[in-house]
C-alpha cells in the first residue's frame, strides 16, 4: 500500500499529482509545461486522463490563483473532480490587479468554477478524513490576515501525513502568512517532524522563513521552478536538509538535500511500508 506523489517540472509553475493507497486521485495546483518534453504546452490533467486513464480527479486543491498555479483549468472539467479546495476569501479585484488581457479567459473559468464549488461535502467524499483516503491524513491550513494585496500570503498549505512520514506541500507563500500560521498550534503539530518539503515560492528568497525550521528539518526539499531565477534560495535549503537518497532512472542513485524540477525533471516520491512492515520514502529523478 503506498501513496504516490509526482513533482511535475512544469517549468516556472506549479503542480502535483497524488495517488493515495486506495487510488484516489488527487491534484495541487495546475500549471503547465514540460522541461523534458520542451513544450510550454504540457498539460498534467490531460496526460492524467489520456496516459494514465485517470476519468475523474476526487479532490484539487488551488493554493492560491496565480497564472502559473491555474494554467491548465481550462482542462479542470474533462477530470470532473469532486472536492475543490481554494482560498475563497480573496476579492476577485486583487486576484485580476494585474493579469494580462490575454490571459483572462483563464481567469474567468477560474471564477466560473469557484462559484460552481460551493455546496457542502458529504462526508464519503470529505478528503479530510483519512479512512476515505486509504489511511492518508490531509490537513490543509489556509492564512488570511495579510494583505490582500498580495495573495501569495494566502496560500493554502497542505500537510500529507502517512506511513510514519511526512510531506509538507507549500503555496507561494511568504514570511507573513508563515508567521501567522505558525501561530497556530495545530499548524505546529502537523508540520512537527516533516520529512519531505516542497519549497514555497518555487523556492525564492521571498518565501524562505527560518522559523519554519524550528519545528522540522526535511530530510529533503524539493523545488518546482524555471531555469531563469535570480532570487532561488536553493542553498538555503540544502543547508537546512538533512539528506536522503534518491535514485536516478538509469538506477543509479546519490544522496541529495535538494531536488528541482529544472534540474532533475519530474520527481517521484513514494512512500509506504516494505515487507517488513518498515516505512520507506523512495525518491526517483530523471
Amino acid at each position: 500500500m503506498t501513496l504516490e506523489i509526482v513533482f511535475w517540472d512544469v517549468q516556472h509553475g506549479s503542480s502535483t499529482y497524488i495517488k493515495t493507497p486506495n487510488g484516489k486521485h488527487i491534484v495541487q495546483d495546475l500549471g503547465i509545461g514540460s522541461y523534458g518534453d520542451s513544450s510550454k504546452e504540457f498539460s498534467p490533467l490531460l496526460h492524467l486522463k489520456n496516459k494514465w486513464g485517470v476519468n475523474q480527479l476526487d479532490y484539487v486543491i488551488i493554493t492560491h490563483p496565480h497564472k502559473d498555479h491555474i494554467d491548465d483549468i481550462m482542462n479542470f472539467d474533462k477530470l470532473s473532480p469532486r472536492v475543490l479546495s481554494r482560498p475563497k476569501h480573496l476579492p476577485k479585484n486583487e486576484i485580476i490587479k494585474n493579469v494580462q488581457e490575454d490571459d483572462m479567459h483563464i481567469f474567468d473559468k477560474y471564477f466560473e468554477i469557484n462559484q460552481r464549488y460551493s455546496s457542502p461535502v458529504s462526508s464519503s467524499e470529505d478528503p479530510s478524513l483519512s479512512n476515505n483516503n486509504g489511511g492518508v491524513e490531509i490537513q490543509t491550513f489556509t492564512p488570511n490576515s495579510s494583505s490582500t494585496s498580495n495573495i501569495n500570503n494566502h496560500s493554502i498549505v497542505t500537510v500529507l501525513s502517512y506511513a510514519n512520514s511526512k510531506v509538507l506541500l507549500a503555496g507561494d507563500n511568504e514570511p507573513p502568512s508563515w508567521k501567522e500560521l505558525l501561530e497556530k498550534e495545530s499548524f505546529r503539530n502537523a508540520i512537527k517532524n516533516a520529512d519531505i518539503l516542497l519549497a514555497p515560492h518555487h523556492g525564492r528568497e521571498s518565501g524562505f522563513y527560518s522559523e519554519l525550521f524550528e519545528h522540522f528539518k526535511p530530510r529533503l526539499t524539493i523545488i518546482s521552478d524555471g531555469q531563469f531565477c535570480d532570487t532561488s534560495a536553493t542553498d538555503r535549503y540544502s543547508k537546512i536538509s538533512t539528506g536522503w537518497t534518491v535514485h536516478h532512472r538509469n538506477c543509479e542513485k546519490e544522496k541529495r538535500n535538494c531536488v528541482t524540477t529544472r534540474n532533475d525533471g519530474v520527481i517521484v516520491l513514494k512512500l509506504g511500508y516494505n515487507s517488513d512492515k518498515e516505512p520507506f520514502i523512495y525518491v526517483t529523478i530523471d
